[in-house]
């Protein structure tokens, strides 16, 4: 009688050699519990959103004068053995970060905050794992962003999630100090009038 061959469980280092192959680069992916996942291009809207996010929590470092800013699904890793390597529309530290010293690889780094952007791909079980997995890893503010409903849901440890509309302040719940802006602010261009025009 066969028995069946478990996959091979990939690591955090494994999973991003295999990721960078020329054959592999072509699309995107994480690694949950050790098994390669591919995760579909979220579109336009999604990115536009991630900007607009961007934007307001750039002001709001900048206002601080330190902290940095991880965005383009740079990979996290949320667990080991197995591995789960997440990557997050964006993630905010406190504390500040150079170019010198970041890492080429997935962070292990610890965020202040990470966003995620719900995108038309997203299911919510799969989004509710994903929360829970930066949660257990010691993330203390998880957003999640819904472009179509212009809502956010707010996600602290031990605590009932809120769901704010665009009528509502979104604050630091105590992780972020002095931040507040209006959930509207987060789906919309940044005012013109502290554009810059080019010389």
């Amino acid at each position: 009688m066969a028995t069946a061959t478990r996959p091979r469980l990939l690591t955090a280092e494994r999973f991003q050699e295999w990721a960078n192959r020329p054959e592999n680069d072509s699309a995107r992916w994480e690694l949950v519990e050790g098994q390669v996942v591919k995760t579909p291009s979220p579109g336009e809207a999604h990115a536009l959103v991630c900007w607009f996010v961007s934007q307001v929590l750039s002001g709001y470092l900048a206002s601080r004068g330190s902290g940095h800013l991880l965005t383009n699904d740079c990979g996290l890793i949320v667990a080991r053995s197995p591995d789960t390597v997440r990557g997050p529309d964006i993630m905010l530290s406190l504390e500040d970060l150079s170019l010198e010293d970041a890492s080429p690889g997935h962070s292990t780094r610890l965020p202040t905050l990470v966003v995620e952007v719900y995108s038309p791909n997203d299911r919510p079980g799969n989004m509710a794992r994903r929360v829970e997995q930066f949660l257990r890893r010691g993330v203390p503010l998880v957003w999640v962003v819904y472009p179509e409903e212009r809502t956010v849901s707010v996600y602290r440890h031990d605590e009932l999630p809120k769901v704010l509309d665009e009528t509502d302040e979104l604050v630091g719940n105590g992780v972020l100090p002095g931040f507040s802006c209006q959930v509207a602010d987060l789906f919309k261009l940044p005012s013109k009038k502290t554009a810059r025009r080019p010389r």
